[in-house]
């Protein structure tokens, strides 16, 4: 699987596909640019269906959703694109006839919900969103397989006011030949949820359990894909300076930055003079990555980076959204220490 921007790309990409498996079918689906992902899991009588919550991804749509990092309750999606997520839910529901358990993953794109695909069965999410709205989803859709209908458990949507962040956990650093960038394919093995009355705290958390501890302090990398160059990345990069790193960029990201009044060192790609940007990495001058590819050439330009950053166990990002998320999560951080808090407790303040 895999995201093709242009015909050279379609080309080798089925001439691969036909080499692997000449008598399979090529199933092709039109790319929604810069959309938002989200999900949600069900649970259903056959007749009628209850949504505890939605979730929103962090990464945009393109990753795998197995990949992606999630929040409930969403913080950008507005209120109406959840409640017409809420409504599609229900409503594919009780049309397939689900008895028990079901998962739907939505992408919003300019301004319109999108259904990708609707899976009558559980899902990976379901014990995260069991554990953040306090809804014991799988013993309720058991209790619905064996005959009970939603009516008689009397289950109502109740508003959480505090965040869980799902974070993928990745096997990279086992394999640092391997190139970390995410995509269509899932290549996570794992997963963990980060729990605070913030999103930040949330995100943080949740970097701290997948291994991937984010820095408070010291020099953040930027090198950024042409197509990412917007405000999200001008504000992320004004953030990491209030904040008090120092940045280091590439030379069209340097360009960029100052164009928008935000000063950054100059970092050289390995194809360029020495010191580049492999020997910051090796030798500890660098605390945080933020490399956006675009296309399979600009991967394989900058596989490299991406490779010393897991040998040198390096946090890194590849989206400019995971990014946004990154920065808030460390401004959180300095503010306050993460606390340690029961999950009853967390439980206790829904309503």
């Amino acid at each position: 699987m895999d995201d093709v921007h242009d015909e050279t790309m379609l080309r080798r990409y089925v001439q691969a596909a036909v080499d692997v498996s000449p008598e399979r079918p090529i199933l092709i689906d039109k790319f929604l640019e810069n959309a938002i992902e989200a999900e949600a899991d069900a649970i259903a009588d056959g007749t009628d269906a209850f949504v505890p919550a939605v979730m929103e991804h962090i990464e945009e749509a393109g990753v795998h959703s197995g990949d992606s990092a999630c929040v409930i309750p969403p913080v950008t999606i507005p209120q109406k694109h959840i409640d017409t997520i809420r409504e599609y839910t229900r409503k594919i529901a009780i049309e397939l006839n689900v008895v028990g358990l079901m998962n739907i993953q939505y992408a919003i794109c300019d301004d319109k919900v999108y259904v990708l695909e609707a899976n009558p069965r559980a899902s990976r999410t379901v014990p995260l969103v069991s554990k953040v709205c306090g809804v014991s989803m799988a013993r309720i859709a058991t209790q619905l397989m064996l005959g009970k209908k939603l009516t008689e458990l009397h289950l109502e949507a109740k508003r959480v006011p505090h965040y869980g962040v799902k974070e993928s956990v990745f096997p990279f650093y086992f394999y640092p030949e391997v190139d970390p960038v995410l995509g269509p394919e899932m290549r996570s093995t794992g997963e963990v949820l980060g729990l605070a009355e913030s999103f930040g705290l949330a995100f943080y958390k949740a970097q701290n359990a997948a291994q991937a501890q984010l820095p408070t302090e010291g020099t953040v990398l930027m090198t950024i894909a042409d197509r990412d160059k917007g405000e999200a990345c001008v504000g992320v990069a004004r953030e990491f300076v209030r904040l008090g790193f120092e940045l280091l960029a590439t030379t069209g990201t340097k360009t960029f930055l100052a164009e928008h009044g935000v000063e950054a060192g100059l970092a050289h790609k390995m194809r360029e003079e020495r010191p580049h940007i492999a020997d910051a990495v090796v030798d500890g001058k660098v605390q945080l990555v933020i490399n956006t590819p675009m296309g399979k050439a600009s991967r394989a330009d900058d596989s490299y980076i991406r490779k010393a950053v897991v040998r040198h166990k390096v946090p890194y990002i590849t989206t400019v959204s995971a990014a946004v998320a990154a920065v808030k999560g460390i401004a959180a951080k300095k503010e306050c220490d993460p606390s340690v808090k029961a999950l009853q407790e967390y439980h206790a303040d829904i309503g």
